[in-house]
């Protein structure tokens, strides 16, 4: 049995055959210690396997946040609190939000309030901090919709595979929620077998808008039927108002 400088020499060649180049470097550098030999088993085995972990962690994050769209944005939940610039209601509404709970919980979040609110601030903020941990995507909702409709009328099988994907997110964030009218009866059903999907299995979507629920029927081909649907299933749960502050 190889021992010694003989076994730690074969020990970086096949972490390094592996393709771990960083725990080789990281055995490497604990074998050279003057305090190598102190460490008790599972110490060093957890000192070795750490820094690989975690670069393992941080490359999932940035797939995550790529494939959410939302790599280098830099909104962060530490600045979605009251302030002279703006109020979260109800109060405390941002701290529940932080915790991701109702991610797990499969609830939905509708958040409203007037252009340049911070919004969508709150919604990418929310997005980036689950990317953690979740699978997320964040799309322009008229955005969404066009592409989906194009994509259904051309390809059906892709759209059923784009389908599956938006609908599987564990979050997925629709912005800029009936900024224009739909006036397209397929954006319609498109929008409502998202939301009917993700409601009938349990995952969290977050909505902005601008406007007032109440009024969604007169921006949804005025169909009160389409409106009301869409309208139980996106605010459902949770309801945060952003309001502007005038402090002039």
């Amino acid at each position: 049995m190889r021992t010694g400088k003989e076994l730690f020499n074969t020990l970086l060649v096949e972490l390094n055959e592996m393709g771990l180049p960083g725990m080789s470097a990281t055995l490497d550098e604990m074998y050279r210690s003057p305090r190598f030999l102190e460490l008790d088993p599972l110490t060093a085995i957890a000192n070795l396997v750490e820094p690989e972990y975690q670069k393992k962690m941080n490359k999932r994050i940035l797939s995550r946040l790529r494939s959410a769209h939302l790599r280098g944005c830099p909104q962060e939940l530490s600045n979605c609190v009251d302030s002279g610039d703006r109020e979260y209601l109800p109060r405390g509404i941002t701290g529940t939000l932080s915790t991701l709970d109702f991610i797990d919980s499969g609830l939905n979040v509708c958040i409203l309030g007037p252009s340049d609110s911070g919004k969508s601030y709150l919604a990418k903020a929310i997005g980036i901090e689950a990317c953690n941990t979740y699978k997320v995507e964040y799309h322009h909702c008229e955005t969404l919709l066009e592409e989906m409709v194009a994509l259904k009328a051309t390809d059906y099988s892709k759209y059923q595979k784009r389908m599956k994907k938006t609908c599987g997110a564990a979050l997925l964030i629709l912005d800029d929620f009936l900024l224009h009218t739909i006036t397209d009866e397929r954006e319609v059903k498109v929008l409502f077998e998202i939301l009917e999907k993700r409601c009938e299995i349990n995952l969290s979507t977050i909505i902005c808008s601008q406007r007032e629920p109440a009024s969604w029927s007169s921006m949804i081909l005025n169909d009160e039927v389409s409106s009301n649907a869409i309208m139980k299933r996106a605010t459902r749960h949770y309801t945060v108002v952003i309001k502007p502050l005038n402090n002039g």
